[in-house]
């Protein structure tokens, strides 16, 4: 008999986070739904967290569980979250971003009423350094073609859904060996087990910017591994793929390399574009009217920075 009241794990990694953590885990607390436990893993933190983080447990006994791991990152401290975790179904809040305090009740419902073992929203960036800040709701992913669209880009972020305990364990928790774009791997991977998923049209979850450093800000590492997970999820499920023509999978697959490269390029992040540059050029993923961006980037990166700058100060005279 199915429960009416499944209790539901949040798993909230904590790295150095006592600004927000306090905010994150009461957001929790303060949920519509209320059958919830909290499970803060500790990944070494040398600032408060903890301490923060062991009043809240004192002061609502039984719902807060704190785990400690060493410096390891998020990924791992969710693995070990989920090693703990009893609840039916589990969701994912980092330490300094936010839910609506009905986030859990609808996306539960959502689950509930369609029988998907998945269920994702809308979310809105935050934060003085936060691109596309407008809220945002994602296609309806179930009501088209679910491979292709994944394979466009991360469909959500890591806390806008709520997913069954059981597909999670199926897929065997998170991969640890891509570590800028192991969220997108998860999902992947879930993908591959499961397309029984469902929208709930509304923003729901809240990300928090803090600046250019953080794992989400563009970086030529989580391009290539974005790109590598799907060569893996193409390479191990051809059956997924077999519709998609050969041309539009290889550029869904390899082309995002080359695209990024040149959204790199034209804002002048040289040191991520040549690099980019240089990974598509050996993906052969390319054409030969982009050669006069590609081969350049073989060169040592102050030649190729340097040839960059003659070729502005060049376009600037011409005006």
């Amino acid at each position: 008999m199915k429960s009416a009241n499944p209790l539901i794990s949040v798993i909230m990694p904590c790295y150095n986070a006592s600004r927000f953590v306090s905010e994150a885990i009461l957001c929790v607390i303060q949920q519509t739904y209320s059958n919830t436990e909290i499970i803060v893993v500790d990944d070494g933190s040398s600032d408060s967290s903890t301490d923060i983080v062991r009043e809240l447990a004192e002061t609502y006994h039984g719902r807060i569980h704190l785990l400690q791991q060493n410096h390891r990152g998020p990924y791992p401290a969710r693995n070990l979250g989920l090693r703990h975790a009893k609840g039916k179904y589990v969701s994912f809040l980092d330490a300094d971003d936010w839910w609506e305090n009905n986030c859990l009740e609808i996306l539960l419902g959502s689950l509930q009423k369609t029988g998907a073992d998945l269920a994702y929203c809308g979310w809105q960036n935050v934060g003085d350094n936060a691109p596309d800040q407008d809220p945002y709701i994602p296609p309806a992913y179930e009501t088209g073609d679910m491979v292709a669209l994944f394979l466009k880009g991360c469909p959500w972020p890591i806390h806008a859904a709520l997913t069954s305990r059981d597909v999670i364990s199926a897929v065997g928790g998170f991969s640890e060996r891509r570590f800028a774009s192991m969220d997108y791997d998860f999902w992947l991977r879930i993908l591959a087990h499961t397309r029984n998923m469902t929208r709930v049209s509304e923003v729901l979850a809240f990300y928090r910017w803090h600046g250019k450093d953080q794992i989400s800000s563009t970086k030529w590492r989580q391009v290539l591994d974005a790109v590598q997970v799907r060569r893996d999820f193409a390479n191990r499920h051809p059956a997924l793929t077999s519709h998609i023509p050969s041309e539009s999978l290889n550029d869904l697959v390899e082309g995002q390399l080359l695209k990024e490269a040149y959204r790199v390029y034209w804002k002048r992040d040289l040191p991520n574009a040549q690099k980019l540059f240089r990974a598509a050029l050996a993906s052969r993923a390319w054409h030969a009217r982009d050669l006069k961006y590609l081969l350049p980037s073989i060169l040592p990166s102050r030649l190729f920075q340097g040839l960059v700058g003659l070729t502005d100060k060049s376009r600037e005279a011409g005006h």
